[in-house]
């Protein structure tokens, strides 16, 4: 994937910048050509005369200190780069990269560049966590710039956390996912995830056992193919993904209006949210006081989204969920076909490993011809490769089913 591809990595100051000499090794051996660039403060970890060695090509460290090989130092250095890694990425480089300020070479060269970056941040944990690093994050991530999470572990200030540069082999993995364009390239996915929440008064509500894990990771298993992804998440007890839009709601009648905002767009739904029937007619306006009466709750049905989209879709591949504790296949089969689904992802939540709030899934596959694949347990971020690996061979194939096929 790298082959014949011009890499320039960005060395900030920071102490793992040692890492980055077997990074520069891996990516020359893999037959990129690599050139490098130092802050006056990385070569204070790895001399230039390293990085010079393992490459073969002369290190960029001052803004002016290279006229001799340059036309325009950073204009020409922008210009070679098929792609840009900074790592290790400083707090400080970071807030630069966010706001324009371009100070020496490194910052002024990323400034003039329109190709692909990779950053891979790396620091105290509590630097990292700060909310202005995060937003600076968020500011770059915006602009399309590809952030390699740091890995938890012992740092160098003698503390343990989330901050170390991981390890040269997934940074290097990482890189070449910017030359694969991926499965889902230039497609636009959108995946729910979570259990809606129905208000009974301003503190209760109505809701289901649904952590959101599942569609989480379907959202990221999306993204990782190259899609550009929405998620339309209610109540989820795990992070979202950093890679996609996120688009928070809480109930039934709040998740369809955001997506029928964009179901014409997309190319593929995944309806992993587990949405709640039934919402109360009327909540109360003010928290429902303890009482030793009885208390009754006037129930009304909530739109039944994925039928909806079922009746609407066009070309759009549309993929649903059955969670059920019996007679699976049959009630996933009769969801399918009723709701006008490609296929059908089935699990019985009463086995052990397949639940809610668990890492593991055991699920079948029932497609509309009747073929069922059947899965072991598996963890459910490997459910998430293997759905998203059939939604893309749908929409390759452009095999699309109309609701009176079965």
């Amino acid at each position: 994937m790298l082959a014949e591809k011009n890499i320039l990595i960005g060395v900030t100051g920071g102490i793992a910048a040692y890492k980055i000499v077997e990074v520069a090794s891996r990516l020359k051996k893999s037959g990129a050509n690599v050139r490098v660039m130092m802050t006056k403060n990385a070569t204070e970890f790895v001399s230039p005369r390293t990085f010079q060695e393992i490459t073969g090509n002369a290190v960029s460290v001052e803004m002016f200190g290279d006229a001799a090989n340059f036309h325009v130092a950073h204009i020409s250095l922008a210009d070679f780069a098929d792609a840009i890694l900074i790592a290790p990425a400083t707090a400080n480089f970071l807030a630069k990269m966010a706001h324009g300020i371009c100070d020496d070479l490194l910052t002024t060269t990323v400034l003039a560049c329109d190709k692909k970056i990779l950053v891979s941040p790396s620091m105290n944990t509590k630097m990292f966590d700060n909310p202005a690093t995060q937003a600076n994050l968020e500011i770059l991530k915006s602009r399309g710039v590809k952030i390699l999470e740091p890995a938890t572990g012992n740092l160098a200030c003698g503390t343990s956390g989330k901050g170390r540069l991981p390890e040269p082999i997934e940074i290097c993995a990482e890189l070449e996912k910017i030359f694969d364009s991926g499965t889902l390239a230039g497609k636009k996915i959108l995946v729910t995830a979570g259990g809606t929440v129905e208000a009974i008064d301003p503190v209760r509500y109505i809701g289901n056992r649904s952590s959101g894990r599942m569609g989480c990771e379907i959202a990221k298993s999306a993204a990782e193919a190259g899609a550009e992804v929405t998620l339309i998440a209610g109540k989820i007890e795990v992070e979202p993904p950093k890679n996609v839009t996120v688009i928070r709601v809480e109930s039934a009648i709040k998740m369809r209006e955001e997506i029928l905002k964009i179901f014409d767009s997309v190319d593929a739904v995944i309806m992993s949210a587990a949405v709640a029937d039934f919402r109360v007619k009327n909540p109360a306006a003010q928290k429902i006081k303890k009482s030793d009466e009885t208390l009754t709750l006037e129930l009304v049905k909530n739109p039944d989204i994925l039928r909806e989209l079922g009746t609407l879709k066009k070309n759009q591949i549309l993929v649903g969920f059955a969670a059920e504790t019996q007679n699976i296949l049959d009630y996933a089969t009769k969801k399918l076909v009723e709701k006008n689904l490609n296929f059908i992802v089935a699990n019985d939540v009463t086995a052990e490993g397949a639940g809610f709030s668990v890492p593991t899934n055991i699920a079948s596959i029932i497609w509309r011809d009747g073929n069922v694949e059947n899965f072991p347990k598996m963890k459910k971020s490997e459910l998430a490769e293997k759905i998203i690996e059939r939604v893309a061979n749908l929409l390759d194939e452009k095999k699309f089913f109309p609701v009176n096929d079965v």
